[in-house]
């Protein structure tokens, strides 16, 4: 029989430090030899990025880039794509270094890397930042180069690798014509052509882009081409599979489909014709959902709320499914019948996998969470789907308060956490998160939305949220939440809701415009849409053009809005977390709802993280988040909890 008390005060055996120190981002990883390169995060030295070593059977080996360096990039202030190793008969990795955004080589067996690029701005905020490297001509490398000094303009750069542009800026050449925003510069195997993608303000990527081709010639800016792509078109991850055949990704069709594109002919050619996501959101440089196989396969990840690998036959357009257990995957790199891939699962998590493509055996070369909580502790994931108002499908995922041996009181509903993701161009994805299980193994359910604007489900999903951010999202999540207590799951007195970035401007949206939830937690939340679209970075400077309308043609719809000019229709506690160095969500966004709220006399706190930026990398301050958000919520909902009490004005 099970022990039963109150939900929400179940004793669990996750901790908030479990969720934090047991928890390292995983990045990219390569082939090195008879070894793997993978990227890792360390929370507990501040959110520094890494490279390590590994054997192909998950043996660690050497750390490969030591403190201080930092392997992150600025690019679009999101970064991505930070390194890339160069094999051949001196091995190197070239990496961007975060403090000073220079890119260095590394040259293989040393621990001295050596600058390629100057230094620029004043060293705090350099002017020029790189990103999404490929091996170029003449011993050298090409790359997105990012130039801040004057109006924002971004180019693809050939950087030479003899150092000789460290202190000479002029030995970095311009390949093509400055463009706002330009990624995935990709040259063919014999290196006579280039090709890579633009876009222009006030698109983001998954908006409109277009796939450019040239001659690579020997000198000066190359003469391209615009082969795909262009107004509501959006155009991902070109690559190459042989000299004469370039794939990429298109959503002409409203879906991410893959097409192929003939040079000798310049003709496209659509591969897949399928209701399925084979690409995502641009959000980092670098992004990859497939890779060549050969001059005539490829390996796609595709799928909508999960994803599948598939091989895809470039000739037949045939695509050959792989049974594995995953959630996720991402392939980085193929060798001799071997895909290397970034995976999820729900009883694994994120993992650094290898999967041998005959026999489908695969293993774990590494993983995200280091210890592996209690299965007792999981929860199972269902896929909930339901109707808002206008008729049309919601999506989001639910995951039920579950411990092994425990259960609530008799009569009793359990309180749910409402997660809002960010973006809000993203999606929520099933897999073992112990963030949930942090919740669920102690008795409070949580729902992880997908309202419409949300990617997975095709370009007419994502569209929903044109000119509606703040009304479409809101709708959603409260029709997700309405139909969780129709249906008897979740308590309607006791429904949290919670998210960061632009998932925060959704919390603050559905406070203040809905009544729903009895409490909200918002992290680096959007609060004020005239003060983002004037102090932001140049990435997401006119997103909002999309998501509300332009300004200041639309301003009084920008005030109508934004919460921070409706806080009196607050009437629930409200926690906000921010760090205090964030350039995409400013701390004044979250000062300003604390100064309403405290004017107003609504119970909140606010928490200001130091050196943190846009979310939180550092141990000691997930870990405080993390106990401050379950104590604001037992605060709240009216259960005990083994955190300290958070206080509230």
């Amino acid at each position: 029989m099970p022990t039963h008390l109150p939900f929400g005060s179940w004793p669990s055996s996750i901790s908030a430090h479990d969720v934090a120190a047991g928890t390292k981002p995983l990045g990219g990883a390569c082939f090195y030899g008879d070894k793997l390169i993978v990227q890792e995060g360390r929370p507990a030295e501040g959110g520094r990025i890494t490279l390590m070593e590994y054997g192909t059977d998950g043996t660690p080996g050497a750390e490969l880039i030591q403190a201080p360096y930092n392997v992150r990039s600025r690019v679009h202030e999101y970064g991505g794509a930070s390194w890339m190793l160069i094999e051949g008969s001196t091995p190197a990795i070239v990496f961007v270094n975060f403090s000073d955004q220079r890119v260095y080589s590394q040259a293989a067996g040393t621990h001295n890397p050596t600058a390629l690029t100057p230094a620029s701005g004043n060293g705090a905020d350099p002017q020029l930042r790189f990103a999404e490297f490929t091996e170029g001509p003449e011993d050298s490398i090409l790359a997105i180069m990012e130039d801040l000094r004057a109006e924002p303009v971004r180019h693809i750069v050939q950087i030479p690798l003899d150092g000789s542009a460290a202190e000479d800026l002029d030995k970095i050449r311009l390949l093509s014509a400055p463009a706002r925003f330009v990624a995935a510069p990709r040259m063919n195997p014999a290196g006579t052509r280039l090709s890579w993608i633009s876009w222009e303000h006030p698109n983001m990527p998954w908006d409109s882009t277009e796939l450019h081709l040239a001659d690579f010639a020997g000198e000066g800016e190359l003469k391209d081409t615009v082969i795909a792509g262009g107004a509501d078109i959006s155009v991902m991850q070109p690559e190459w599979l042989d000299d004469d055949q370039l794939a990429f990704i298109s959503d002409a069709s409203g879906w991410w489909n893959p097409y192929l594109y003939q040079d000798s002919s310049a003709r496209i050619t659509r591969l897949v014709d399928r209701p399925a996501e084979f690409a995502g959101p641009l959000w980092q440089v670098g992004t990859g959902w497939y890779l060549a196989e050969s001059a005539r396969t490829m390996l796609c990840s595709y799928g909508t709320g999960t994803t599948r690998l598939a091989r895809l036959h470039a000739d037949t357009g045939g695509l050959e499914d792989f049974d594995l257990p995953f959630t996720r995957i991402r392939p980085f790199a193929v060798r001799e019948g071997w895909l290397l891939a970034g995976t999820s699962s729900m009883t694994q998590g994120e993992e650094i996998t290898l999967i041998n493509l005959d026999t489908l055996e695969h293993h774990a070369v590494t993983r995200a969470i280091a210890q592996l909580p209690d299965p007792a502790m999981l929860p199972d994931v269902e896929e909930f789907e339901c109707k808002n108002l206008a008729g049309q499908s919601v999506h989001a995922l639910l995951y039920r308060p579950s411990q092994e041996g425990y259960a609530g009181m008799e009569g009793e509903l359990p309180p749910f956490v409402t997660f809002v993701h960010g973006g809000p161009t993203s999606q929520a994805s099933p897999t073992l998160s112990a963030t949930v299980a942090y919740y669920t193994s102690r008795g409070i359910g949580v729902v992880d939305v997908n309202y419409g604007g949300s990617t997975g489900y095709g370009r007419e999903y994502r569209n929903r949220l044109r000119g509606a951010w703040g009304v479409v999202d809101v709708a959603d999540t409260v029709a997700v939440v309405n139909a969780l207590v129709a249906q008897g799951i979740a308590d309607p007195a006791r429904i949290g809701i919670e998210g960061g970035s632009a998932g925060g401007w959704t919390v603050l949206c559905a406070l203040t415009f809905a009544d729903a939830f009895t409490a909200g937690i918002s992290r680096y939340g959007v609060s004020d849409l005239v003060g983002l679209v004037q102090d932001t970075h140049d990435f997401e400077s006119q997103y909002m053009f999309s998501l509300v309308g332009p300004y200041p043609e639309v301003a009084e719809l920008y005030e109508k809005r934004a919460p921070i000019n409706h806080v009196s229709k607050i009437s629930c506690p409200v926690l906000l977390l921010q760090g205090d160095e964030d350039k995409v969500v400013p701390p004044a966004q979250s000062q300003v709802v604390a100064d309403a709220l405290a004017e107003r006399g609504i119970d909140h706190a606010y928490i200001l993280f130091e050196g943190e930026q846009h979310g939180f990398r550092k141990s000691e301050n997930i870990i405080k988040a993390l106990e401050s958000s379950l104590a604001f919520y037992a605060q709240i909902f009216g259960f005990t909890t083994d955190v300290p009490a958070i206080e509230l004005s």
